[in-house]
């Protein structure tokens, strides 16, 4: 059956509004009985009086309608599993009785077991798999829940909001009575119960009330809860300075399962995580995972407000609530950091993600505006581009209000749309209304795809002492939208003299000078702005701080970009200079490759690297982020067709050489960096364990024997996960036999611990040296269908082994041989039976084909018809495919 597409522009209210809603569940892993009472009327404003009660998978016991229970013949069962009730003209009290098998739903949507533990996830559309229902964001309801179960299997019986009742039942069960005092759509909806123990704490608000927050997991993981509880008290500590917003329930629960298909879910009052994104400890998380908890737990606590009392109108409008909320995230992290220079960090890590993962998929068949204007499954629309680049474009209306004006808008958009749904165009008319700015052309972000170019050329003139910068916009054609109109682009630039200091800005129309950087605001295709009292030929530095998610065209000399690298004072230019010299030099030793000639290294970067190496007024935090190489897919980006093998070539050359030549420099930085000998996962230490992961890979690469036995060493001895995994990656990733052992070793250590036996598939999965001639497939392969410890039902374990190989593995998944796209084909089928959200997420991996060698293009090409021909495939994995196949003739 061919799948239907929904269009925003079909957007019609509901035909009824639900005003309240009583659930009442027996719990069972095969025959869960689900009660629900809804109390519903007539949407007067609509003329349709049918009643649309969405369902999957269910299998209905009766319908009460007024007391009555209905005849066969009153309603409709809809192929799809929906109902229809004809004709409800007036308010009505609605009773139905449905069951549910819980065991057998690998969707990990609705109501599911995880370990025996019963979860719910109800976004997008999960919550017909629960009961009957207008499953849609734009109907709110008030919600009460009674859970029954047996109190030996299900000591602990959760659900949003408060408790207001619970107690006893014969025969051993027992039931909990929970009641939400606010509206919500069914999305937000969530119930918990099994074997769980929590960590609590009453914590004190602003208002002087206190509230109860708990973190709910498995007894054996309650001691890797603290540093989460932390994250959240400071999460709502946060909120309440910077924008005023306070935790509005008596109560707030973190729920952590290994079995999530996503990082988090909202729930009011319930929050439910992947595991990963909420246990911690020095001994089973990274820095980056301490990082990323933090930011998590902010994420889905921030949705309190911006997602849940003010919610989506319709899913088109799934950035209105992610996009501003991934932005509130990035300030909140970046605030807990404390000084400027991690700041800038963390800003560099966003926006390397960014270009690594959305500007690729800007450039793809799959591209869509941030608000797409269609869809066949809406879970394909859970990316980068509606969340990462949704908070770019969030970040760009703060750059152009300030940070009080935009704290202003926020306030009114709340204000005014609390407690019911909203749209994109709420959002701006309320930012644009409290700062009494027109944004009508920046809509435009909300309704184009495609990442735009900005062309920069620049004049001097040295007898009037002007220099005139003159900016053009293009926006590349993407599927179904081939013209573009102008966008409006927040572009920061600011000007250096030979000296490497600012020059003080001043246009011409201006009676003095306004600092020394400037936001130009370009809204036309081409516009020039002409800046007096320049002496000099300045050297510009470009769009700071990423002011706008663009492409910026402009021909630095490498001599501008070595200068940049050292004199720039926004911290994310110049480590922007360093990426773009190590592109050079990169793209060079490609082009050597290619030819067969030998790879040396662009003296300008090697210049330029051994300047920021050694210079000691750089934080290590800074420094190593600004001298990692950029990824391989960061890489491919800019190549005019990708081979997979020759950039792998020209990196490994590339480490091989810088280790060599600067092996004593590299030396003296590794010892220098020596963080606490007491684990702190604080930006200080974190940057120093990261400065001495990147020595360790250039000197092990460039031969260094001595450095083999102390990563060892680091491994065998070390208490913190960090710098055990980077010595474990580092020897994986060179020609050491001793990485057999090592792994080994891992997994003996690590079979039990579900964070971490992820972490050794993963190491695995991405290595870039064979293992023992064998290809890296091969061994991925053999992990996925013979290791114990792999199950294709549980998300975690598919996106640390099968999706980290496809997606992170360039060249060994893109092997002219085509074993790792025969492995991919059987994955994808493999994985769509049991999860269609986990299978059109590893389908992905195939968006590009075009871009890659013809042999491989072509081989990518027949993989994608082969899955595209086969019965039975999901909505989800259907889209993708089709998309990418479709794509060919653009």
């Amino acid at each position: 059956m061919a799948s239907a597409t929904v269009y925003r522009k079909d957007y019609i209210p509901p035909t009824h509004w639900v005003d309240s809603v009583h659930l009442e569940f027996d719990l069972h892993p095969q025959q869960t009985h689900v009660h629900s009472t809804l109390i519903i009327r007539p949407n007067e404003d609509r003329i349709n009086n049918d009643l649309v009660l969405n369902g999957r998978d269910l299998e209905l016991v009766r319908i009460v309608m007024d007391g009555r229970e209905l005849d066969r013949t009153e309603y409709t069962l809809m192929p799809n599993g929906d109902i229809v009730l004809r004709g409800i003209t007036k308010e009505i009290k609605l009773e139905i009785e449905n069951i549910i098998n819980p065991q057998a739903n690998t969707s990990l949507m609705g109501l599911y077991l995880s370990k025996g533990n019963f979860m719910t996830q109800c976004e997008a559309e999960g919550f017909r798999r629960i009961t009957y229902y207008p499953d849609r964001p734009d109907i709110s309801a008030k919600f009460t829940v009674r859970i029954n179960a047996p109190k030996s299997v299900c000591p602990v019986l959760l659900s949003n909001g408060n408790l207001v009742e619970e107690g006893e039942l014969d025969g051993n069960w027992h039931y909990t009575c929970w009641e939400d005092p606010f509206p919500k759509p069914s999305y937000l909806f969530a119930l918990v119960a099994g074997n769980l123990k929590c960590r609590e704490e009453k914590f004190q608000l602003k208002n002087g009330k206190k509230a109860l927050l708990q973190i709910w997991v498995e007894p054996q993981n309650l001691d890797k809860t603290e540093f989460a509880l932390e994250s959240l008290k400071r999460a709502i500590a946060w909120d309440e300075e910077r924008f005023g917003l306070e935790l509005d329930l008596e109560r707030f629960m973190i729920v952590a399962t290994d079995d999530f298909t996503m990082g988090a879910m909202e729930n009011k009052g319930l929050n439910i995580f992947n595991s990963r994104c909420v246990l911690a400890t020095p001994e089973v998380a990274t820095d980056r995972d301490f990082a990323r908890i933090e930011s998590v737990i902010g994420h889905e606590y921030f949705h309190n407000w911006t997602g849940n009392r003010v919610t989506c109108r319709d899913w088109f409008q799934l950035t209105l609530k992610e996009g501003l909320t991934v932005f509130r995230e990035q300030e909140f992290a970046a605030d807990m950091l404390g000084d400027s220079t991690a700041r800038a960090v963390k800003r560099i890590e966003d926006v390397r993600y960014l270009r690594d993962r959305q500007f690729t998929e800007d450039a793809g068949p799959m591209a869509h505006p941030i608000r797409p204007e269609s869809y066949e499954e809406i879970n394909n629309f859970y990316t980068t581009t509606v969340y990462e680049k949704g908070a770019e474009v969030i970040r760009m209306l703060q750059t152009l209000l300030g940070k009080d004006g935009f704290k202003r808008g926020l306030e009114q958009y709340i204000r005014d749309h609390d407690g019911s749904s909203a749209t994109c165009e709420d959002f701006l008319n309320a930012m644009a209304e409290a700062n009494m700015r027109n944004l009508s052309q920046f809509t435009r972000w909300y309704s184009q795809a495609g990442t735009p170019h900005v062309r920069v050329r620049t004049h001097w003139d040295e007898r009037s002492a002007t220099y005139t910068i003159t900016l053009s916009q293009f926006c590349p054609p993407t599927p179904g939208q081939t013209k573009k109109e102008p966008f409006f682009i927040p572009f920061d630039v600011a000007l250096f003299n030979s000296k490497g200091k600012p020059i003080a800005l001043q246009l011409q129309a201006e009676t003095n000078a306004k600092g020394t950087s400037r936001v130009l605001e370009l809204t036309d295709e081409e516009h020039s702005w002409v800046f007096v009292g320049v002496k000099e030929k300045p050297i510009p530095s470009l769009a700071r701080n990423f002011s706008a998610p663009i492409i910026v065209d402009y021909n630095y000399s490498p001599e501008e970009l070595v200068f940049l690298s050292q004199c720039d004072n926004d911290a994310f230019n110049r480590a922007h200079a360093m990426e773009e010299l190590s592109l050079l030099c990169i793209n060079e030793m490609v082009s050597d490759y290619e030819r067969g000639t030998r790879m040396v290294i662009n003296p300008h970067y090697r210049n330029a690297f051994e300047s920021m190496l050694t210079d000691k007024s750089i934080s290590p935090a800074f420094k190593a982020i600004a001298l990692t190489l950029p990824s391989e897919t960061r890489i491919a980006e800019a190549q005019p067709m990708i081979n997979p093998i020759s950039i792998r070539a020209a990196i490994r050359s590339l480490r091989e050489q810088l280790g060599r030549q600067f092996s004593h420099l590299i030396m003296r930085v590794f010892d220098d960096n020596a963080p606490n000998p007491v684990y702190s996962p604080n930006a200080a230490d974190a940057g120093k364990r990261a400065m001495r992961a990147f020595c360790f890979e250039l000197l092990l690469a460039g031969g260094n024997a001595k450095s083999l036995l102390r990563a060892r060493q680091i491994f065998e001895t070390s208490k913190n996960l960090t710098e055990r995994l980077d010595a474990l990656r580092i020897i994986v990733n060179s020609a050491s036999p001793t990485k057999f052992t090592l792994l080994e070793a891992a997994e003996t250590e690590w079979r039990n611990e579900p964070l971490l036996i992820n972490k050794w598939f993963t190491l695995q999965a991405t290595a870039t040296v064979p293992m023992d001639e064998c290809p890296i497939v091969d061994v991925v392969q053999n992990l996925v269908e013979r290791y114990p410890g792999y199950n294709a039902h549980n998300p975690n374990n598919v996106y640390s082994l099968v999706l980290a190989f496809c997606q992170n593995n360039l060249a060994e998944f893109h092997r002219p041989d085509g074993v790792g796209y025969k492995f991919w084909v059987e994955q994808v089928l493999k994985l769509d039976r049991i999860n269609p959200q986990v299978s059109s997420r590893l389908a992905r991996c195939l968006d590009g084909w075009r871009r890659y060698t013809p042999e491989c293009s072509k081989l990518m090409f027949s993989a994608l018809k082969y899955v595209y021909s086969q019965p039975n495939l999901s909505t989800d994995l259907k889209e993708v495919v089709g998309k990418a196949l479709n794509n060919a003739t653009h």
